[in-house]
């Protein structure tokens, strides 16, 4: 018994004297670019496998024995050994070490960094964004992502941007990405009872973002399933970092001009022109020219009414038009924000005020935007935060490019027409004056008698609460709400007069308001075992949104003083409208990693909606995605060249949503259906089968770095193929409806992308360049025989065998040297089956073919970045490539060689003459249509080279401004779109007429504005 008990106690000694030895270790690991906590770090005790990863924060927790030494270590860093020595807290800083491979990427509902990542993402960090004069973050992204092309379509301020993540993926739904901002999905729909679209991203402060990361393949986005076959713009802004309250103040500057003003003929030009036309159209008709009933008669006539009876000769002086469309454009932006806080909270907090003239006369917009995102951790365990951003969006709008009132149509203004009246000072054409003068509406008129604005109240906020439930395991429950409220307001009042059915002026007032709720609530686990390292994410998520629109007309005000449809004579016109839609998902994630080396990745989503039929509600969206890391291979593990290297390719499935709501119902209307009496009646015939867009999308690609990482970027291959596209198909009139919405055919996009970063110069001058361009290949494969026509005069199709939009119409020929008519290939089919390519005078008699195709054939940028002893230069040039632009809305008026009155671009001196006989512009024919019809001769090459940003900045030394009490002071000059490379031979070739637009109907050009040249001047003072 006493042996037994004197075993007892050595065995209990040497317990405690183990337990003595060991102790709990916790603290975080950083980065030393800018001291934020680095997530997934490996921490392990030297010599063993007991070991942990650090949190999203980068803390971390461990027990060990008070002499053991930890080993810090994560991709793209230096790794750090630390002996314990009976210490309780170790914090440690990484120094980067492969550059780029450390950065963090969001994955949705997560992140990972770069050099772990199977999928395809690309990043823009907050720098590359940062004191643009933009006033959507889009237009910022133009030239910087591979495979992601933008066109912002116009030079109107606030106006739609069109972003393609890889080509087309739709022919009726939205081909837009679904956007994000810190987890909640945000309304990006047009919401404006115009034909020309807003972007309710301008609702966004750009200063606030802290990165955007693009999910392109379906490894990446399948995360974000039925919503994400167009892509996931994931948007995440700027948090709080502990530490003093740091507070910057930023002020800047500038003005804008048009890139290009398309020159027409003056009065003098105008005239000889015109003289020619008519007697051209005289010979034809045989008569005299100075019959009173000729057409020489009537321009003369023409020429002195238009100019007010004083214009009666070519040597008089013009008025141009053109130029009378622009204003002064001055930008003015102020930005304040505030960041710090303590190991418990931290906060970011912000504001802003942008006040921005567009480039056309009656553009302005105005921003006033606040933010606040709070972190507090409450415990160990427990951290909660929330975010909020509430904005004031107010835009003084112009009206559609199709409008006489658009200021860009008043090039059409024949130039000898004076701007203002002499006889009453007030521009030509305002009543009490002469209403036949000018020969079209003055938009001018429109200044002090007209408007047209939008105002738009926002609030995207989101509150989130992370527990961690025991080590590596957390739970996170986020809800995030995006209210929009806009008004629309239009006015025109009596002086207007020309323009509308209402002699005494017509009011408009409408107003939606959209309430877009989010929650997300998922688990995430992380372990490392042995040399494997698992991730784990799966959760679910709910949306509810609700749009309500109320609108209402009133014409013929008492006098002009009235403004409020109250007292409109005339309530002309009310409504009031609903519509909802929801979402229930389910979403699993698995990323999986081998000593390093060997990656693996899996997710799936469960997309429920409200949008489709009872029989086909939910739809599943997997990926699978793999990587090699062959760079750490025995074989290639001491390459002095190659520094890294990585295989990885993935196959997935995507759905696309974005339709109108209901489209799967039975659905019926209720209106007055007999005399005054109300009535219903069937307007939409259900289908409960109605499903998703379908897309499966395979990736290949590899990244690579070169002499540690100096030269690195990636190329990718990508191949989507969509079914079951959303059409509304044709159907048996015995169903007693003409359509039906149903899943019918199918498209592709195929393409490359390459991306290529380098440090060219290292040392106090460092120069960098990064490289990017994307080849894509949009075909539809199947529209079961169907052609779907669009654009104008339907020369835009989808049509089986050919790119989305199309341009299918007569192919011009030139012009018959020996009498000046415009010809056309005739294009028609022989008795033997070959073509006959004769040309032919008669426009009828030549075949529509297809002359071309909106979309491009591949899209690039460059960037290069020079730094000096604090002074940065940065360049960057995007281009468009390949693509086809139709000019035809503007040539069949004024680039019609004297088809009507319309002044004429200064082309068209080139027209056929019988001395000038090798031409590619018919005769002039005053009312004659000699090659002005729809023809390939509107259908222009779109490609161009643009100079899009020029910023050179200086950062004062520290030295000087410590002695102010500063932390930086960063002078800058920026210059946005300076220099346009194209043989476009309208505006500008980043054109997308408003009034138009859609997935069939792209690259038109109707009286557009073109881009603004803007060059601004600010400061960032930093205390």
């Amino acid at each position: 018994m006493r042996k037994l008990l004197q075993i007892s106690l050595l065995l209990l000694t040497t317990a405690w004297g183990a337990y003595a030895q060991s102790q709990g270790i916790s603290g975080k690991v950083t980065s030393s670019d800018d001291n934020t906590g680095l997530p997934g770090v490996t921490v392990t005790v030297k010599g063993s496998t007991q070991g942990t990863l650090t949190d999203a924060s980068g803390n971390y927790r461990l027990t060990v024995g008070n002499n053991a030494t930890l080993v810090f270590s994560f991709i793209g860093f230096t790794s750090v050994e630390e002996p314990v020595n009976n210490r309780s807290v170790i914090d440690v800083q990484l120094k980067t070490d492969v550059r780029n491979l450390n950065e963090v990427v969001v994955t949705g509902y997560g992140q990972q960094i770069k050099r772990d990542l199977t999928g395809n993402i690309a990043k823009v960090r907050a720098s590359d964004i940062q004191d643009q004069p933009v006033t959507t973050f889009d237009q910022a992204l133009q030239g910087k992502a591979a495979g992601v092309q933008i066109n912002s379509g116009s030079g109107k301020l606030g106006q739609g941007i069109q972003v393609r993540v890889r080509g087309q993926s739709s022919v009726s739904a939205s081909n837009q990405p679904l956007y994000v901002v810190d987890g909640t999905p945000v309304t990006t729909d047009n919401l404006s009872f115009n034909s020309a679209s807003t972007n309710p991203l301008a609702d966004i402060n750009p200063q606030d973002i802290e990165s955007v990361d693009i999910l392109k393949d379906a490894s990446a986005g399948a995360i974000y399933g039925a919503r994400a076959a167009n892509g996931v713009v994931l948007i995440t802004t700027k948090r709080g970092k502990a530490g003093r309250t740091n507070i910057t103040f930023g002020a800047q500057y500038g003005s804008s001009k048009p890139t290009n003003k398309l020159q027409f003929l003056n009065t003098d030009q105008y005239v000889k022109f015109y003289n020619q036309a008519a007697a051209n159209s005289d010979r034809i008709e045989g008569l005299d020219q100075s019959d009173p009933d000729s057409y020489t008669s009537y321009m003369k006539g023409f020429y002195e009414t238009q100019g007010l009876g004083t214009y009666g000769t070519p040597t008089q002086a013009s008025t141009n038009w053109g130029d009378l469309a622009y204003q002064d454009a001055p930008y003015q932006q102020y930005d304040i924000n505030l960041n710090g806080g303590n190991e418990k909270t931290t906060f970011y907090m912000s504001g802003q005020l942008l006040d921005q003239k567009g480039i056309l006369v009656g553009n302005a917009l105005q921003r006033y935007s606040g933010r606040l995102n709070l972190d507090h951790k409450v415990s160990d365990r427990l951290r909660v935060g929330f975010n909020t951003g509430l904005t004031r969006t107010f835009n003084q709008r112009i009206s559609a490019d199709n409008q006489f009132d658009n200021p860009m149509q008043m090039v059409a203004l024949p130039p000898m027409t004076p701007a203002t009246d002499p006889n009453t000072g007030l521009p030509v054409g305002t009543p009490p004056g002469d209403l036949s003068i000018p020969v079209y509406y003055n938009p001018l008129i429109n200044i002090g008698n007209a408007y047209f604005n939008t105002t738009v109240y926002r609030n995207i906020s989101n509150v989130y609460g992370q527990l961690q439930i025991i080590k590596g395991l957390s739970f996170r429950t986020e809800f995030g709400l995006d209210v929009l409220n806009q008004q629309e307001e239009l006015y025109y009042n009596s002086k207007t007069q020309r323009n509308f059915s209402a002699p005494q002026g017509i009011g408009q007032n409408r107003y939606v308001r959209v309430e877009n709720y989010t929650t997300n609530n998922f688990f995430t686990y992380n372990t490392l075992f042995g040399r494997s390292q698992l991730d784990l994410t799966v959760g679910m998520s709910y949306q509810q949104s609700q749009q309500k629109t109320n609108f209402t007309e009133g014409r013929d005000f008492p006098s002009d003083a009235y403004r409020q449809i109250a007292s409109a004579a005339r309530k002309t016109d009310g409504s009031s409208t609903q519509t909802d839609y929801r979402f229930l998902s389910y979403f699993a994630r698995a990323n999986y990693k081998f000593s390093d080396r060997y990656l693996l990745g899996l997710s799936a989503r469960v997309d429920g909606s409200s949008r489709f039929g009872k029989n086909s509600r939910y739809g599943f969206f997997p990926a699978v995605s793999a990587g090699w890391v062959l760079s750490e291979e025995n074989f290639l593990k001491n390459n002095r060249t190659i520094s890294f290297l990585k295989l990885r390719s993935s196959y997935g499935q995507t759905g696309n949503a974005e339709i109108q709501n209901f489209p799967q119902l039975g659905l019926f209307t209720g209106d007055a259906s007999y005399g005054t009496l109300p009535g219903q009646r069937p307007s939409q015939l259900a289908n409960p089968d109605l499903k998703w867009e379908t897309t499966n999308q395979f990736d290949i690609g590899v990244d690579f770095g070169i002499l540690n990482n100096r030269i690195n970027g990636e190329i990718d291959y990508y191949n989507k193929q969509t079914s079951g596209l959303l059409l509304s198909v044709n159907v048996p009139g015995t169903t007693g409806f003409a359509t039906q919405f149903r899943n019918v055919g199918s498209l592709e996009n195929k393409g490359f992308e390459f991306v290529i970063n380098s440090e060219n110069l290292t040392g106090a001058f460092r120069w960098t360049t990064s490289f990017n361009a994307a080849i894509n290949q949009n075909k539809i494969t199947n529209l079961q025989s169907q052609i779907i026509e669009g654009g104008i005069n339907a020369m835009s199709r989808a049509v089986e065998g050919q790119p989305l939009g199309v341009f299918f119409t007569q192919e011009y020929a030139g012009v018959d040297p020996a009498n000046g008519d415009a010809l056309w290939y005739k294009n028609t089919t022989n008795a033997d089956g070959t073509l006959d390519r004769t040309t032919t005078n008669t426009y009828s008699q030549a075949q529509r073919v297809v002359v071309g195709s909106p979309l491009p054939k591949w899209t690039g940028g460059i960037t290069n970045t020079f730094s000096y002893k604090g002074i940065t230069l940065n360049v960057l040039f995007n281009g468009v490539f390949g693509n086809k632009i139709n000019f035809y809305g503007v040539g069949r008026y004024s680039s019609a060689n004297g088809r009507f009155e319309d002044n004429q671009t200064v082309n068209q001196l080139a027209a056929w003459t019988s001395t000038n006989t090798v031409t590619n512009v018919p005769e002039a024919r005053l009312f004659y249509n000699n090659g002005a019809q729809s023809s390939s001769r509107f259908i222009l090459d779109g490609s161009f080279v643009r100079l899009r940003t020029v910023t050179l900045s200086y950062n004062l030394p520290k030295t000087l401004i410590s002695k102010a009490k500063l932390t930086n002071v960063r002078l800058f000059v920026t210059g946005q779109n300076l220099l346009t490379f194209t043989s476009y031979a309208g505006w500008d070739p980043e054109v997308n007429a408003d009034y138009i637009v859609s997935n069939i109907a792209q690259g038109y050009d109707f009286y557009t504005a073109p881009q603004a040249r803007t060059i601004t001047g600010g400061i960032n003072i930093g205390f």
